[in-house]
């Protein structure tokens, strides 16, 4: 599959008379967007490429269904009075935009060295992210937005599952909500977490529909996470970072930054 045929799959699977295509050789992307509002969405072709290879049909199909629904959503008017129980914090790389292609600032906070926390208002099949411009028109401010969307976060339920590689233990949060990344803002999961590990506490948020947890026991463990996050992370409909990071003092710091002076054994001082 070269980008090309990928490029024209995409255009044939998703042809409409209101929409435009857009293909940038150089950063090897196809841009669709509604003619009338301007507003698109840009896909990477290598990445999906890469997901086709290891899931053929069902790769262009998620695709195609994100694609719909996100143009969708931004040809209607969005209001977020009334809908206070849908905004959520989402979990994004530090490299994607700051702004919308149109200009307008979007909602965000800093995070950490490799992740951003923008702020979206959940729509059911997909969401929105805030922007300036609707905050303004809603009389809102960010740290309204800010504690609505912690607030929600919280109420969300939390499950997970388990497994063991090399003496090492791994956590999987992975509800299929849409906010699973975004537990990762929960402090009272992160601390329920830090109580049960025996060994170091490690996290990595890959993509935004999974929270990985990990109590690591011995050198083994962060080869193991390393691989489980690269996976992750280059599977994932919406990657963030394939960086893990250490959970220490209700911080966290890239692993790659600590590794060289994590301790032999693993265990916590």
């Amino acid at each position: 599959m070269t980008s090309l045929k990928m490029r024209d799959l995409l255009k044939e699977r998703l042809k409409n008379d209101h929409w435009t295509f857009s293909f940038d050789r150089e950063k090897d992307t196809l841009r669709i967007e509604d003619k009338e509002t301007k507003k698109g969405t840009t896909v990477s072709l290598p990445g999906l490429i890469a997901k086709w290879e290891v899931r053929k049909e069902k790769a262009i199909d998620e695709m195609v269904y994100y694609i719909e629904e996100a143009l969708k959503v931004m040809s209607e008017e969005q209001e977020l009075s009334g809908k206070e129980r849908n905004v959520y914090p989402v979990i994004r790389s530090t490299s994607f935009p700051k702004e919308a292609n149109d200009g307008t600032k979007l909602l965000y906070d800093d995070h950490t060295a490799e992740t951003r926390i923008y702020y979206a208002l959940d729509l059911g099949t997909t969401y929105r992210l805030i922007d300036e411009r609707l905050l303004k028109k809603e009389g809102w401010d960010l740290l309204k937005v800010r504690e609505m969307a912690r607030f929600n976060l919280r109420s969300l339920p939390l499950s997970y599952r388990e497994d063991t590689v090399a003496g090492n233990t791994f956590y999987f949060v992975n509800n299929k909500d849409g906010y699973d990344a975004s537990r990762i803002l929960n402090e009272s999961i992160l601390k329920k977490f830090s109580a049960e590990i025996h060994g170091t506490m490690a996290v990595a948020v890959p993509h935004q529909d999974v929270l990985i947890i990990a109590d690591i026991k011995n050198d083994t463990g962060y080869d193991v996470l390393a691989q489980i996050t690269m996976s992750f992370f280059a599977d994932g409909h919406v990657p963030i970072t394939a960086l893990s990071f250490l959970y220490e003092n209700g911080g966290l710091e890239p692993i790659f930054i600590l590794a060289k002076n994590r301790k032999k054994d693993g265990k916590k001082s």
